[in-house]
């Protein structure tokens, strides 16, 4: 059975904890910083449900889920204030809202490559959905030897009393490549400390490696796919004419 989770549990519980930021270092008032988390914590769970949504139909109506699990989190209050530093930005919510796309995050795991595609075309049909920006770094890696498929969207949320449209960062990749980028996160290493170019370098051949085993597995699901194509249509065809029959002899 497919397992959708969050490994952020605070996006479940809380959208954020009030006593984790400083308005005095993002300027602008406290109710202005809580109402920006807020609004993207619930284009988190706008994205959640559609994918969800998905999730069950591929189930019922297919025979296997292209979707493993959900992920989703928020940036915490110093990512944002650095992120802004980083860029050099004005420290205000203005500037959070405006310049930053990824506060709010969702990462879609599927099994094969074809199926990242799949789920970001459902994605790209729904006419509430407007995305914003493609990054395919599957087709196109990052020197790293990175892969994943990145949309920014914006998405409606409705309140009580307004409605506001909620950017939210959607990666989607396969289980192999969100495999060696969580290891790669883990790995902590730095560019700049001694015999980092090595570590790249082995890092790439990691990835390419991974890759070459992604492409494998789904030319192998394919393959077999086509060879249960003649044990299907024989079923399906007895099926058929067992209920010709059946109507045939119902006749007077």
């Amino acid at each position: 059975m497919t397992m959708l989770e969050s490994s952020d549990q605070t996006v479940e519980r809380r959208p954020f904890d009030p006593a984790s930021f400083d308005p005095e270092i993002l300027q602008g008032e406290y109710q202005e910083i809580a109402n920006m988390l807020l609004a993207c914590h619930c284009g988190i769970k706008e994205v959640r449900t559609k994918l969800e949504i998905l999730s069950d139909e591929m189930q019922l109506q297919n025979s296997r889920n292209p979707i493993e699990y959900i992920r989703s989190r928020i940036k915490t209050f110093e990512s944002i204030v650095g992120k802004l530093k980083r860029r050099g930005l004005p420290m205000t919510v203005e500037a959070a809202r405006r310049e930053l796309y990824d506060i709010a995050g969702v990462r879609v795991v599927c099994t094969f490559v074809d199926d990242v595609y799949r789920i970001a075309r459902m994605l790209e049909m729904q006419d509430d959905i407007k995305v914003l920006i493609v990054k395919d770094y599957i087709r196109n890696p990052k020197p790293s030897g990175y892969r994943s498929y990145h949309m920014i969207v914006e998405v409606p949320v409705f309140f009580s009393n307004h409605s506001e449209s909620v950017r939210v960062e959607i990666q989607i990749r396969t289980i192999a490549m969100d495999f060696w980028a969580t290891l790669e996160h883990q790995l902590n290493y730095k560019r700049e400390q001694p015999g980092s170019e090595e570590i790249v370098r082995r890092l790439r051949a990691c990835a390419d490696s991974i890759a070459n085993t992604d492409q494998e597995m789904q030319s192998i699901r394919q393959t077999l796919e086509r060879l249960s194509l003649p044990v299907r249509d024989q079923v399906q065809g007895a099926a058929g004419l067992a209920a010709s029959q059946s109507q045939g002899t119902d006749q007077p």
